[in-house]
C-alpha cells in the first residue's frame, strides 16, 4: 500500500496547529484571509460543496476537492472529516503539489 503525500502531509498540518476543520471555522477562515488552501471530501452533501466553492471563488481561495470524508479524516486523526482549511502558505503548497482528484473521468486538456 502506497502513502499519499497529500494525506500524510495533512496529517503533519494538523499536529503543527495549521488546519482547520468544521464548516464554521472554514467560512471564518476563507472570510479573514488566513486559509490559503480549502480542501473538501468527494462526498461531501451537493449544498456543502456549493456554499463552499461559491465562497471560494469569492475570496480567491483555491479549492481542491478529492478523497473521502473518512480518508480526509483518518489523514488528520480525526474521526470522518469533509472539510479543512489550511492556514499556513508552506503546508498549502506542500498538500496541493500531492493532491490527487478521484475521478472516474480524467481531466481533458
Amino acid at each position: 500500500m502506497t502513502t499519499n503525500k497529500a494525506l500524510s502531509r495533512l496529517g503533519l498540518a494538523r499536529r503543527a496547529g495549521k488546519l482547520v476543520s468544521g464548516e464554521e471555522l472554514v467560512l471564518k477562515a476563507i472570510r479573514s484571509g488566513e486559509a490559503n488552501l480549502v480542501l473538501l471530501a468527494e462526498d461531501a452533501s451537493a449544498g456543502t460543496r456549493k456554499k463552499i466553492s461559491d465562497k471560494c471563488a469569492s475570496y480567491g481561495v483555491e479549492l481542491l476537492v478529492g478523497y473521502s470524508r473518512i480518508e480526509l479524516g483518518g489523514a488528520a486523526g480525526q474521526p470522518e472529516r469533509v472539510l479543512f482549511a489550511v492556514t499556513d502558505r508552506g503546508f498549502a503548497e506542500m498538500i496541493r503539489s500531492g493532491w490527487v482528484q478521484h475521478s472516474e473521468v480524467e481531466n481533458i486538456e
